[in-house]
C-alpha cells in the first residue's frame, strides 16, 4: 500500500514537473506575443494580454496532451479542449486581475517594460498554480 501510494506520489510529482516545463515554454510564447503586440504593436499590456494569454494557451493544450498527459490522447479532443478552453478562460480572468493590480503598484517605480513584464510573470506564477489543479481534477481525471 505504502509502495502504491508513493509511486502514485511520484507520478503526479513527474506530472507536475512535466506541466510546469510546459507551463515556461507556454510563457516563452506569452512573454513573446505580449511584448510584440506592445512595443510593435502599440496595444497596452492589459489589451495585448488576451491575445498572449490564448496563444499560450494552445501551446500549452497541445504540449499537455503530447508529453505531460500523453494517455490522454485515448479521449477526443473535442471533450478536452472545451474542458481545457473554459478552465483557461477563468484562468485568463485571474490573470487579468492579478496583472491589472500588479502592474498599477509598480509601474510608477519600475521603468516600461519592466513594469508590465514583472507584472505578467507574477501573474503567470498565480495562474499556474490553479490551472494545474483545475486540469488535473477535471480535464484530466480520468487519467
Amino acid at each position: 500500500m505504502t509502495t502504491l501510494m508513493a509511486r502514485a506520489n511520484r507520478k503526479e510529482m513527474t506530472r507536475f514537473f512535466k506541466f510546469a516545463i510546459v507551463g515556461i515554454i507556454g510563457s516563452v510564447v506569452d512573454f513573446g506575443v505580449l511584448n510584440l503586440l506592445v512595443l510593435v504593436g502599440g496595444l497596452s499590456p492589459l489589451q495585448a494580454n488576451p491575445f498572449s494569454f490564448s496563444a499560450a494557451v494552445i501551446s500549452n493544450f497541445t504540449w499537455n496532451r503530447l508529453w505531460t498527459y500523453p494517455e490522454s490522447r485515448k479521449f477526443k479532443k473535442r471533450t478536452q479542449l472545451p474542458k481545457f478552453v473554459l478552465v483557461n478562460l477563468v484562468g485568463l480572468g485571474i490573470n487579468q486581475l492579478v496583472l491589472g493590480v500588479v502592474l498599477h503598484l509598480v509601474e510608477p517605480h519600475i521603468p516600461h517594460p519592466w513594469d508590465y513584464n514583472f507584472a505578467k510573470a507574477f501573474a503567470i506564477g498565480v495562474v499556474l498554480f490553479w490551472n494545474f489543479g483545475i486540469n488535473r481534477l477535471w480535464t484530466y481525471r480520468d487519467i
